[in-house]
């Protein structure tokens, strides 16, 4: 979630509800857990990858979050620097997906309140003779909008706050497991050269 998106690689369908394969950096850059393989760390899906894939896996939006679920892969040799940085993105994907979870649902409650309310001052059912539901112009619903925004606006920089805050450590660690990478294969390299 945090830091550069992963490049999405082909679309797998079928039994697997439309999980794609995400390559590049951010999928090699994620690590493993305790158990070699994949396991998905959200309740967003049940959805898990084939153990011999090298990728990370984008799943279709959260119903409630409207965010796409990501299932990091894990590779074989993973170092602690690598495990810390794939716990931190699966603890700010948890994290994102909860907050957005809860404001989509305090913004659909406040919408149907709202507009219930101004009906019902205009002495109307919210569905009409036809069976219809009724709606309001687009005027009207600007009103609730400028509303919603005013009321959560502290929330909003509290949160805007926070996210910048994660994808500068994920930035952070991911420049670091980038370093000490190349330190590994130049290191490497004098060896053989030496020998």
């Amino acid at each position: 979630m945090a830091g550069a998106a992963p490049r999405v690689g082909r679309w797998w369908l079928g039994s697997r509800r439309g999980f794609s394969r995400a390559g590049g950096g951010a999928g090699r850059l994620a690590a493993e857990g305790p158990v070699r393989g994949h396991k998905p760390e959200s309740p967003a899906s049940s959805f898990c990858p084939p153990a011999c894939s090298c990728n990370d896996w984008i799943g279709p939006p959260d119903r409630h979050s409207n965010l796409r679920p990501i299932i990091f892969h894990i590779p074989k040799n993973e170092s602690p620097l690598e495990r810390k940085l794939r716990e931190f993105r699966q603890e700010t994907q948890i994290w994102n997906q909860q907050f957005w979870a809860s404001q989509n649902m305090s913004f659909r409650k406040g919408k149907e309140e709202f507009i219930s309310s101004r009906l019902k001052a205009k002495g109307l059912d919210m569905i009409d003779r036809t069976g219809q539901k009724v709606t309001l112009n687009a005027e009207e619903m600007a009103d609730f909008y400028k509303d919603f925004l005013s009321k959560n606006f502290k929330k909003h920089m509290c949160y805007n706050r926070e996210w910048y805050k994660r994808n500068f450590i994920t930035t952070f660690l991911m420049g670091q497991v980038a370093f000490k990478r190349v330190w590994k294969k130049l290191g490497w390299k004098k060896m053989k050269v030496g020998n």
